[in-house]
């Protein structure tokens, strides 16, 4: 199993620089004049959203340097510059974080950002005895580490995946039957490619999220449309719905959990309300165990 993951194809390194630059142009067009107290020269404006030199005066910071900055030049940005810059673009906490990953890359040279990722065996016990919930550990580039029986019977068995198929960006965006199973198709879409973008902050060097991402850039047109718009975010918990080709439409709540052990991985888990109709389909679906999925297909 470790041999096909380590012979996953790998991409050339995403170009840093570039990213910088295209994240920062993003979050600078996406803003009028109006949103920060700028006055607006309506059809004299030649750009979208805010101009350099109004971005530069909102930081405090001159225009040259802005301009160097935004041009992917980073290399001896202040953290006090990166914050004055996050407030002007009104940026969240997320993607104040990866604006910094960009900007001031930390060296994981003690943590290669290729190397076989690993899920502790107290875990996998863990996930085992977590009975009538769904939960599974998902790691970089979206991969699924690992999983209980219960997230078997809800999504798939993944056992019966290829090592490098086991990977939510590819599930959602190349396998027509997750098209199906989530209900808010785009928003899941979204979620994952949000994920994949901050990835890619922490580790442009990583070649196989590279190669990734290269791949569902080709085989994707929805894929591409979404990793143009440089968006990121963090979503740890909301509502999931879903319609299972066995048991028909669920509810469930999700909560995410990030470990703390510097793994970079999730714990995700997900549970119906008390006494509601999701709340007996997962029943019923522990019944089934990972037969739920086969059956649920073969009707």
């Amino acid at each position: 199993m470790d041999e096909q993951r380590d012979a996953a194809v790998t991409g050339p390194p995403l170009d840093r620089r570039a990213e910088l630059s295209e994240f920062l142009r993003s979050r600078r067009a996406r803003l009028k004049p109006e949103d920060v107290g700028l006055p607006d020269f309506g059809r004299h404006r030649r750009v979208p959203g805010l101009r350099r030199e109004e971005l530069a005066q909102l930081a405090g910071v001159s225009v040259a340097y802005y301009t160097r900055l935004e041009q992917g030049n980073g290399r001896n940005v202040s953290a006090e510059v990166l914050d004055s810059i996050a407030r002007a673009l009104r940026l969240t906490d997320a993607e104040h974080a990866h604006l910094t990953h960009l900007a001031k890359p930390k060296s994981h040279k003690k943590k290669p950002a290729a190397r076989q990722q690993q899920v502790r065996p107290a875990l996998r016990q863990l996930l085992d005895t977590m009975e009538g919930v769904p939960a599974y550990i998902v790691g970089r580039r979206s991969e699924i580490l690992a999983w209980n029986r219960m997230a078997a019977a809800v999504f798939d068995d993944w056992a019966e995946l290829p090592v490098a198929e086991r990977n939510w960006a590819r599930l959602v965006f190349l396998k027509p039957e997750y098209r199906d199973l989530f209900v808010d198709w785009e928003q899941k879409a979204i979620d994952i490619v949000c994920a994949l973008r901050m990835d890619a902050g922490c580790y442009p060097d990583d070649p196989r999220l590279s190669a990734l991402v290269g791949e569902l850039s080709v085989k994707s047109e929805e894929f591409g449309r979404l990793w143009a718009t440089h968006d990121v975010k963090e979503k740890n918990h909301g509502v999931k719905r879903l319609h299972h080709p066995l048991v028909g439409d669920l509810a469930l709540n999700f909560e995410s959990f990030r470990l703390a052990d510097g793994t970079d991985q999730c714990l995700v888990t997900y549970h119906a309300e008390p006494g509601s109709a999701s709340a007996e389909s997962l029943r019923l679906l522990a019944s089934w165990g990972t037969d739920a999925t086969r059956a649920g297909t073969s009707a």
